[in-house]
């Protein structure tokens, strides 16, 4: 079939087969042109199909030459419509690392769900003995607490009062100004049941129930800070609530592998373009004017960038990991230089409809959307016919 982009929202209802595997070979080939780091050698990584989570996968296995395991929850694709992209992406990773002679094997279900966990955990008895790196990357609107049964859906608001302030269109580059009613308690508490931390907790407490975290096991979560622009929806509202929950459960896992000498960080990072931070008002247009600031200055990252800085400059140095005063780690460094945040707040107060096409980079921030679907990448021929019913190796 011929496979175009069609977009609903901040959605894209198709993905590319073929474009997503050219994106996978792109960041296997940034990782490999910037040398090897000397790293873990048996990585799972949950949440590894999209965003930070596939260039984690990608720099584990092609960086550190590790054995992955990804866990990840996508669409399959069927006979005239097209898988979700992460699926094409998990897809093209492992014929990659087959090719590479690395071991790869993934799971495609709800990471949350207990049924989930015990087949990774059968996987990585049968296959690895033990785990020496857990990335945990998940971004999900909604959980099934595999304990009560009840369905927890994330919110974007504020807390305390209504916020308003511009947003941007990317489809259309209208500016225009937003309002979002705060957030009851409800919804912070339903916010932190999904995007917190007890999820990862789960995770980390089965799997060294089972035996299966090597002495000196780590763990990385993610998270993101940003500028006081997008606080009040953000850092502020009910994410930044749930984001407190997953940095404190960071310092509860360390506790909890010290027996084993592990330890349990989370990264702060970048912002970039993701499926959802699309989804956030206010956060386009930053991201518009930060892509514009910091490629003039030399300093972009997109994710396998970030990912690869982290794990060759911060995580696996040989040097001792560097925190802030909160314990966490900053790959978010360069987009928070006092330099770089007031250039942006300079371009805010004068972004509108007129002004962004020069002021902003739009046209980055949709070329960087359509990549995550597989769009717009060079060398790929989108007129041709392409099969969609791709199959991942190891899934079948």
């Amino acid at each position: 079939m011929i496979i175009e982009p069609r977009m609903r929202g901040f959605i894209c209802l198709t993905a590319h087969p073929k474009g997503c595997e050219q994106n996978v070979k792109n960041q296997i080939k940034y990782v490999q042109s910037k040398g090897p780091i000397a790293g873990a050698k048996r990585v799972l990584v949950i949440g590894a199909s999209t965003g930070f989570g596939l260039a984690s996968r990608i720099s584990s296995a092609f960086g550190c030459g590790a054995a992955t395991i990804g866990v990840f929850f996508e669409k399959t694709p069927t006979e005239g419509k097209t898988a979700s992209p992460g699926w094409y992406n998990s897809a093209a990773f492992e014929n990659e690392a087959k090719k590479a002679g690395l071991y790869a094997k993934s799971v495609n279900g709800d990471a949350f769900s207990k049924e989930v966990k015990q087949q990774v955990i059968d996987t990585i008895k049968a296959d690895l003995g033990q785990i020496d790196l857990v990335i945990y990357s998940l971004a999900s609107p909604v959980r099934m607490h595999p304990e009560t049964g009840v369905l927890h859906r994330s919110t974007l608001k504020p807390i305390g009062s209504t916020f308003t302030n511009k947003t941007v269109d990317f489809h259309t580059g209208n500016v225009t100004q937003v309002s979002i009613e705060p957030a009851n308690q409800e919804d912070i508490d339903n916010t932190v049941v999904v995007m917190g931390g007890e999820d990862w907790a789960m995770w980390m407490h089965d799997l060294k129930d089972a035996n299966l975290l090597a002495p000196g096991a780590t763990t990385l979560a993610y998270s993101y800070i940003g500028p006081s622009v997008t606080e009040a929806v953000y850092r502020k509202g009910t994410i930044g609530r749930a984001k407190d929950h997953l940095e404190a459960t960071a310092f509860t896992i360390t506790d909890a592998l010290k027996d084993l000498n592990g330890k349990a960080y989370v990264s702060v990072n970048k912002a970039l373009v993701t499926q959802a931070s699309s989804a956030i008002p206010v956060i386009p247009l930053y991201i518009s004017l930060l892509y514009k600031i910091m490629k003039a200055d030399g300093i972009h990252e997109g994710c396998i960038e970030q990912i690869q800085r982290l794990y060759s400059q911060r995580l696996y140095s040989g040097k001792e990991v560097p925190t802030d005063a909160n314990g966490r780690i900053r790959i978010d460094d360069w987009e928070m230089r006092d330099d770089v945040q007031e250039k942006v707040a300079d371009l805010w107060t004068k972004a509108t409809t007129e002004t962004l096409p020069e002021i902003g980079d739009l046209a980055g921030y949709k070329q960087d959307f359509l990549n995550l679907f597989g769009f717009g990448f060079e060398g790929v021929d989108y007129e041709a016919d392409t099969n969609e019913m791709v199959t991942i190796p190891s899934i079948g």
